[in-house]
């Protein structure tokens, strides 16, 4: 008789989707609410999103306990800037520390796939999006997690981004309005959600722009 083994993981894929848009003067985040394990809904209500400043918001797929440690992380070094420099540290700022963060943690990796918007020092949408080992990239839209695979290419097709290559470099901002770009979101999910298990119940979309932060909801289907 062979012996089986057990074999123990100390990461797990929660699955999800996260979408983020940058515009002339606006940044559009966006993420479902499903959070899975295997053919299991843990919670059909998890946001993925989070604040790390007046102008930065993170959302996250992977494994959303390594996400927790990693919000601590930022949120507690965010802290220690605010308390040095006396201000709110910039979208750029937070980008690079992101990447210090996961790189830090290279050889052990946060299990964790991000995109980074905000605003940056002018007031235009920023974009970054990030592999788990802290390779960083400004782009004018991404998407990461369990539906990237269907809603990047729909992307590609609407909004295709100015190669890096070309000069001289041209903004990665969309042209898009941004009343325009949240239907796009709503209909990269509600396209996404019919094909990825692991997407779907709620979507939750943040707005920032040069008058704040504002929130909102779209059901998705729930099977």
């Amino acid at each position: 008789m062979t012996k089986q083994q057990a074999n123990w993981s100390p990461y797990d894929n929660n699955g999800g989707t996260c979408v983020a848009i940058a515009g002339a003067d606006y940044c559009v985040i966006a993420a479902d609410t499903r959070m899975s394990s295997g053919y299991n809904i843990l919670t059909r209500d998890y946001s993925k999103i989070i604040q790390l400043a007046d102008k930065s918001v993170m959302a996250s797929s992977g494994f959303q306990a390594d996400v927790r440690a990693l919000q601590k992380v930022l949120a507690s070094r965010h802290l220690l800037y605010q308390h040095q420099h006396n201000k709110q540290m910039s979208c750029p700022a937070m980008a690079q520390l992101l990447s210090n963060t996961l790189y830090y943690k290279r050889f052990f990796p946060y299990y964790a796939f991000n995109v980074l918007g905000g605003l940056d020092n002018e007031g235009k949408g920023c974009v970054f999006t990030y592999d788990a080992v802290g390779s960083y990239e400004r782009v004018g839209y991404s998407s990461q997690g369990s539906g990237s695979t269907l809603i990047t290419p729909f992307l590609d097709n609407q909004l295709k981004s100015p190669s890096p290559l070309l000069l001289p470099a041209k903004d990665a901002v969309t042209p898009l309005s941004e009343a325009e770009a949240i239907d796009l979101v709503k209909t990269c999910f509600a396209s996404a959600t019919e094909r990825d298990i692991y997407t779907g119940d709620k979507l939750e979309i943040v707005v920032l722009n040069a008058s704040g932060l504002r929130s909102e909801y779209m059901e998705l289907r729930k099977d």
